[in-house]
């Protein structure tokens, strides 16, 4: 059976208290997810360390993203994107606080 078509800026949320993440497909070997940032960032002690691989765009809005072992940070805008492979420690620096930035992310498992 085919799936409804749906749309990334579908079902946006009001409150904005704290970042959203929904997953938009789940199967074995991949995980799609949409984040919404309004905001929002990584606690200042806090780095993502992640088993599985990471592509990541941003579709609007702006961000700024730490990878560990960088002088200066990243900054992303709509369109923008990267992979972040398994174990590279990133946090987020900043995200617009006066607009959603809405985040891709496919992650996938990786070998071992």
């Amino acid at each position: 059976m085919t799936e409804p078509t749906r749309n990334i800026f579908a079902q946006l949320p009001f409150d904005m208290t704290f970042e959203e993440v929904t997953d938009l497909l789940k199967a074995p070997g991949v995980r799609v997810e949409r984040i919404v940032s309004r905001g929002h960032a990584s606690p200042d002690d806090y780095w993502y360390d992640q088993d599985e691989g990471e592509w990541v765009m941003v579709v609007a809005g702006g961000a700024r993203l730490r990878i560990e072992g960088e002088r200066q940070d990243r900054t992303l805008l709509a369109g923008d994107w990267l992979y972040l492979a398994p174990h590279v420690r990133h946090r987020v620096t900043w995200t617009d606080p006066d607009h959603d930035t809405i985040w891709l992310a496919v992650f996938h498992p990786v070998a071992q």
